[in-house]
This record gives structure tokens, C-alpha cells and sequence, in this order.
């Protein structure tokens, strides 16, 4: 019996996604090549590893288990990769680094740039992502989040505490100081879909008038003159057309972190950005707090 990694890791994937298009998506492939895969296993086994269902791929017990073992065989060879890459003394080759789309574009990009100066033989590739992409797996060599916890895991350095607060465009501000007593109309994400807690007792009136699932899309609004939104006081203060409005004074928002796999924390690659990124954190931090 013979068997190819690649099939038995597109059946694992399989499992896991539960259909063959979130499993393609996983993998970077087209859908006809997983099931072409997937098939390859099965014949290879001698085996149905899923029964053909109308609503996609439900995998058998032998399914089940060659995804299990796949598994088990994907983290040992994970765990040999991070411990060679934690080794590694070169400052040169690939490195991958995730971070929020927003502080991307509103922080990171002249460290990106500086960095890329300093090192040109490194290959800095940038995954600009909300996701939590999972660095046990090694989908990213280090990341840097906004959260309150960088993981069991993970090992992690704060760069920042930041707060956030209310936003409007300049007439709506003007509005809402010229008479408190009028009715604020708030945009909001789409998780919470209520007007923020903490709001200042001096405006007393405030309703939802529209909710997005994107601080993109939030912060559009908020520029239109469509009402007030909060965000994180870096994203309100770097975005044209927008004034902080007292309505919600300061909060304590989740904390900007750079973590990194503890098997990987000492290579060369890492430790350089890590050794870039403090500095030029702590050189912005007045962007993020009151």
C-alpha cells in the first residue's frame, strides 16, 4: 500500500472544512483537485474514507481516523520545521508576518518599509488579516494582534495599551456640541448592534441607526456625516474627515501585542523585526492612548 502526504493532508483538510470548497480554500487549490485527491487516498487505502452526500463530503470512521493520524503527522512535521526555524542564524529567506488590515495601513507600513531597507535578503511576505491566523501550524512566523491574551502557546510582548473612542465628521460634531439634548445616531459593529456602554450622562439621547460588519465600512459612514461611530483612537485620529466627539469618552480597548511561536521567538528573522518593532512602537505610542 502506497499513500501521498499531499492526499492524505487533502483528506485531513477535508474533515476539518467539512466541504470541498472551504477545503480547497484551505489548501490553495481548486475544488476538482481535492475530490481528485481525495479519491487518490481512498483508492490508494483501499477504503471509503467519505460517503457522497448531496450536502457535501461526510467522512466515514476510516475517514475519521486517516484524518486523525494526518493530523498527528502534520503537527510532529510542524513542530520539527518550527525548532529547525528557531535554529536559524540567517538573516536571509522567507518570513511571514500577519497583522490587522487597518494597523497595516495606519502603522506598520513605514516599519515595513524600514525593515526591507535594513534586511533586503529577507523575503517579507505580509498576510493582512483580522483572522487569527495559527501559528502552531505555521500559517505565519509572527504576528502582531490587537487582543487581550497573545495565547497558551504563543510568546508575546505588549507594544501598546491603546483606548477607543467616539468619532463623527466635523457637522455632526458641531451638531452634537451646539445641543447635547439632541438624539446622536450611532453606527455600530454588527456583533454588538446597541449603542456603546460608558456613554457620557450630559447626552442623553442616543439610538442605532445602522449597523456594519466592517470598521472599514464604519469609519466610511462616519466621514459621510451618516452619525457617530466608535474606533480606536489610532484609526479615528489617522482618518481625514473625522473629530473625536465626547459622547464616549476614552475606553480601554484591547491591547496591541507581537507574538510568536516559543520555538521560533530566538531566530535571527524574528528577533531582527521584533528588535525594529519595540522601538518604533514605543516612538508612536501617543497614537493609541487619550
Amino acid at each position: 500500500m502506497s499513500h501521498s502526504w499531499d492526499d492524505l493532508r487533502t483528506v485531513m483538510c477535508l474533515v476539518r472544512a467539512g466541504s470541498l470548497a472551504a477545503a480547497a480554500k484551505m489548501l490553495g487549490l481548486n475544488y476538482t483537485t481535492v475530490a481528485r485527491r481525495v479519491a487518490r487516498a481512498e483508492d490508494a487505502l483501499g477504503v471509503a474514507l467519505f460517503e457522497r452526500l448531496t450536502d457535501g463530503y461526510q467522512p466515514t470512521e476510516a475517514g475519521l481516523l486517516v484524518a486523525e493520524h494526518a493530523e498527528r503527522m502534520s503537527d510532529q512535521s510542524d513542530t520539527l520545521l518550527r525548532k529547525l526555524q528557531g535554529q536559524d542564524a540567517s538573516l536571509r529567506g522567507s518570513l511571514t508576518v500577519t497583522a490587522p488590515q487597518l494597523l497595516i495601513a495606519h502603522v506598520l507600513t513605514r516599519l515595513i518599509d524600514e525593515f526591507c531597507a535594513a534586511y533586503p535578503e529577507i523575503d517579507l511576505h505580509i498576510r493582512a488579516t483580522n483572522d487569527l491566523l495559527d501559528l502552531n501550524r505555521r500559517e505565519a512566523d509572527l504576528a502582531i494582534r490587537i487582543s487581550r491574551d497573545p495565547g497558551d502557546t504563543l510568546m508575546g510582548r505588549r507594544l501598546t495599551p491603546q483606548y477607543s473612542a467616539s468619532f463623527a465628521s466635523p457637522k455632526i460634531a458641531d451638531q452634537i456640541n451646539a445641543n447635547p439634548h439632541q438624539m446622536v445616531d450611532w453606527i455600530v459593529y454588527a456583533d454588538y448592534q446597541t449603542v456603546p456602554a460608558n456613554v457620557d450622562p450630559a447626552y442623553p439621547n442616543h439610538r442605532v441607526r445602522m449597523t456594519f460588519d466592517d470598521m472599514v465600512a464604519i469609519r466610511a459612514a462616519a466621514q459621510a456625516g451618516l452619525g457617530v461611530a466608535r474606533m480606536p483612537l489610532f484609526l479615528g485620529r489617522a482618518s481625514d474627515g473625522l473629530v473625536r466627539v465626547p459622547v464616549l469618552p476614552p475606553q480601554p480597548y484591547p491591547e496591541v501585542w507581537f507574538v510568536a511561536h516559543r520555538d521560533v521567538w530566538a531566530s535571527a528573522k524574528v528577533t531582527a523585526f521584533r528588535e525594529m518593532l519595540v522601538p518604533y512602537m514605543r516612538s508612536i505610542r501617543a497614537r493609541f492612548v487619550p
